[in-house]
């Protein structure tokens, strides 16, 4: 295969890209293609539609077999980034500034700068029909979007990640960016904390005889995302939550 030169030295390693919902195995095994040309290898699957492990999937690689088949799959999207502190999402769609909003090569050196400080950054991208919806992007804390022609900017899984892909390894030719600061906690740790304040807000709501309000909760995690929080400071919040838990459940005081 023109391209393929197996006496020469891979690249490997890099941040996991992960593709939320794909579609078809064709499509998984052409992004897969993609990453090994970009050194990355890899490859988190959440909920795949067609299923995994898949033949067709390795055949459309065109040879990135390590890549296909050393694919984690995840049922759901908070399992596939449990374990990282940074998601950079591709979106092509318009979004609030609730998170910054970067282009591909911006976003191949902020990579380049977490991997250098030690931390655990990930690429996601969406299914190949509708993308990423809202409650999936809430997991990002960076929206990566190429400038493409505004009436025609949709891209193939492979497409998206090969950009993306090519970004990264171009990066490595930069100069180191500033320290990015103290690392956020792991998405599980973050994960949990909203978990238990959701579950604590809709108990509020029952007793309090109204209906939890969804609104709520994805606004919670939007400030929570953005805040980055460590985890030091998610310990302090679960303290808080602890505390206020306390008070709201004792006894009132006696005369009143």
């Amino acid at each position: 295969m023109a391209g393929t030169d197996r006496t020469r030295t891979s690249l490997d390693g890099g941040p996991p890209v992960i593709l939320c919902r794909p579609q078809l195995a064709e499509n998984v095994g052409l992004a897969a293609r993609a990453m090994l040309n970009c050194g990355l290898t890899e490859l988190r699957l959440v909920a795949p539609r067609e299923g995994w492990p898949s033949e067709r999937a390795r055949a459309a690689s065109s040879g990135a077999n390590a890549v296909v088949d050393g694919a984690r799959v995840f049922a759901s999207l908070a399992d596939a980034v449990a374990d990282l502190t940074d998601v950079l999402a591709a979106t092509a769609r318009p979004r609030s500034g609730a998170r910054p909003v970067v282009t591909p090569r911006a976003a191949g050196v902020r990579l380049r700068t977490l991997v250098a400080a030690g931390r655990r950054p990930g690429l996601l991208v969406g299914p190949e029909r509708e993308g990423l919806t809202t409650d999936e992007l809430a997991v990002a804390d960076t929206i990566v979007t190429a400038r493409l022609n505004p009436a025609f900017a949709s891209l193939n899984l492979a497409q998206a990640v090969l950009l993306l892909g090519y970004e990264w390894l171009e990066a490595a030719e930069l100069p180191p960016a500033p320290d990015p600061g103290d690392p956020p906690a792991p998405k599980a740790e973050l994960h949990g904390l909203l978990e238990r304040l959701e579950r604590e807000l809709a108990a509020c709501a029952r007793q309090d005889g109204a209906a939890p309000h969804p609104a709520t909760n994805l606004n919670v995690r939007e400030l929570l995302q953005r805040a980055r929080p460590t985890s030091r400071e998610l310990r302090t919040l679960h303290g808080v939550v602890s505390n206020l838990l306390g008070r709201r459940r004792a006894p009132p005081p006696s005369g009143t």
